[in-house]
């Protein structure tokens, strides 16, 4: 077992964002999680790793909004629960977040941001530098572009991209196809598939049902907090409430 995650709830003052959220990811699994805008996927993410407890201690003395954040639940990475430690230490073992519209340093280089990348694993940069550049070939064309006039979609390849020069157990790649052409979709759903032919692991959290189910070997439907249904593809497809009600289609 990669990842469970039990009972897994955030409130923000009143507002309750994630209910009691369970599910499991195990060894050699590329696992989706979706549902429509707003569902509270991202915020899963932010969950597990530790980001909104993070958000709780800088809010503390401020008047803020989001002054009361409360994280309750439990989560368990390769065998150790890390649901009360920092998110640097969380990323430092393993579990790695690609944010939704990628974020890239903007005024560094392509380069200088899979550098970053290596922050914990200096020793492996090369070797992972190599492997990010085969995976990725556009990269290596734009090393010393300024990432800040990237394309959209090579925005999206150099975050993935950063985020594999960690090393991680775990990758966590949010809403990648978001605001992409089909065609650019269509290459980087190739690279995630050659991704966990490297073994990989992955989580995804996508909006785009047909983009995840292509790649997921299982699936869980998020809405208003909570998994409502979880399943191979086939199966949630052939659901017609699921069909309509969670998934759109």
């Amino acid at each position: 077992m990669i990842l469970e995650v039990d009972q897994l709830t955030v409130y923000y003052d009143t507002a309750l964002l994630l209910n009691e959220v369970s599910f499991r990811v195990e060894a050699g699994e590329l696992v989706a999680v979706v549902g429509p805008n707003g569902a509270g996927k991202t915020t899963l993410l932010r969950a597990m790793a530790g980001l909104t407890r993070w958000e709780r201690d800088i809010s503390k003395g401020m008047r803020s909004i989001f002054s009361n954040i409360i994280t309750k639940g439990k989560v368990i990475f390769a065998g150790e629960r890390i649901d009360d430690i920092p998110a640097h230490e969380i990323a430092r073992k393993g579990l790695i977040i690609c944010p939704e519209r990628a974020r890239p340093f903007r005024e560094l280089t392509v380069m200088d941001n899979l550098k970053a990348g290596a922050y914990f694993y200096v020793k492996d940069r090369n070797k992972n530098l190599d492997k990010v550049l085969s995976l990725f070939p556009i990269l290596k064309k734009r090393i010393n572009q300024v990432s800040g006039t990237l394309s959209g979609g090579e925005r999206v390849m150099l975050a993935i991209g950063r985020s594999l020069m960690s090393n991680p157990k775990l990758l966590c790649v949010d809403e990648p196809s978001t605001g992409l052409a089909p065609k650019t979709k269509e290459d980087l759903f190739k690279q995630i598939a050659e991704i966990k032919k490297y073994g990989v692991n992955i989580l995804l959290v996508e909006q785009d049902i047909s983009f995840a189910f292509a790649l997921s070997s299982k699936n869980y439907v998020m809405s208003k907090g909570k998994i409502i249904s979880e399943g191979k593809a086939k199966d949630l497809l052939a659901d017609e409430r699921i069909r309509k009600v969670y998934l759109g289609l």
